[in-house]
């Protein structure tokens, strides 16, 4: 089979943000045998997959888990299941290979698609959809707004559009002004954004920020945010860590930092609460109240060369197809 291969091994001890300017830095396309699999897994013929924040982190080695070189790179797609009794079927799937024509993937982990739901939904039908559900429960149980980051991400205006249906007022950030449905819109880049913010933050009071950027424009607006208040950090799109300048509001505010991994919580989280949630992320792509902009689409002997300036492409999902 063919795939992008990783070149890198292990951590590679930087935090750079999920950005690249050569993907032949840390990506190779090659012919390798098909993996083998184990009990429990299967074989699955990949369709499409994504590329998301975290690939690009991954394959620099600034991941929450080591890099093997001349494994093929990549963690969510679509595709068809190949062997076992799930054989096939259409699935949705998170592995670690998916950059690849076959990919080995755990059976209990596989989601079969709705009819309904495109190859590209399905593609990204787990770690955004997933994180957006998990994340404005949160967000619903904190309080009756919430501030999010990067909102014109996919994921940001998946959690928007969740907002609405939960009775949460959003607060979303950009960096150039987009109308994506939210309650409040603030460009960060407008010469009046703290004055919009703390006007927004005063009426609305959203005692939650989900947080994909993680830099000093998160920090002021966290200082902005009412007693008891947290920051959820759930990405790091930049490169610069923030400096914390009001350590005060943590003591006398009740204010705290935390973060969330959509690995943590599958771990955390009951089977039949995780069934229910991937449920509810299946009917809103198959009834169309949820959608996947695509920026990109590269055929898998294009990732070399042409991933880097897919990836700069903004507010849209960069596919990788493999036929």
């Amino acid at each position: 089979m063919r795939a992008a291969l990783q070149k890198g091994d292990g951590y590679a001890g930087t935090s750079t943000g999920p950005r690249i300017d050569n993907a032949a830095d840390w990506l190779e396309l090659a012919t390798m045998p098909l993996p083998e699999i184990a009990e429990g897994q299967v074989l699955v013929r990949v369709r499409r997959a994504a590329v998301n924040p975290s690939d690009l982190h991954f394959i620099k080695g600034e991941y929450g888990q080591p890099r093997v070189a001349g494994q093929p790179a990549g963690f969510e797609g679509c595709g068809d299941v190949m062997t076992g009794p799930m054989a096939g079927q259409r699935v949705a799937f998170v592995t670690t290979g998916a950059w690849a024509e076959y990919a080995v993937v755990d059976a209990a982990t596989c989601i079969p698609l709705h009819p309904a739901i495109s190859d590209n939904d399905g593609t990204g039908q787990i770690v955004n959809p997933l994180t957006a559900r998990a994340m404005m429960g949160m967000a619903r149980d904190a309080g009756d707004a919430v501030i999010i980051t990067a909102a014109a991400s996919q994921l940001g205006k998946l959690m928007i559009a969740l907002g609405r249906d939960m009775g949460v007022k959003t607060i979303a950030t950009v960096r150039r002004d987009a109308d994506l449905g939210a309650d409040v819109t603030l460009n960060i880049n407008a010469p009046d954004f703290q004055t919009q913010a703390k006007a927004a933050l005063s009426e609305l009071k959203p005692r939650m920020m989900l947080d994909a950027v993680c830099d000093q424009t998160s920090e002021t607006l966290f200082c902005m945010m009412p007693n008891r208040a947290c920051w959820v950090s759930y990405g790091k799109l930049s490169d610069k860590a923030p400096n914390l300048t009001q350590m005060g509001q943590m003591i006398f505010m009740g204010k705290r930092i935390e973060g969330f991994w959509l690995t943590q919580w599958f771990r955390d989280t009951a089977p039949a609460d995780q069934m229910a949630a991937i449920q509810d992320v299946q009917t809103r792509f198959a009834d169309a109240r949820w959608a996947t902009d695509v920026s990109a689409e590269l055929q898998l002997e294009q990732v070399v060369n042409g991933l880097a300036d897919a990836t700069k492409i903004p507010d849209g999902k960069v596919i990788i197809v493999m036929a």
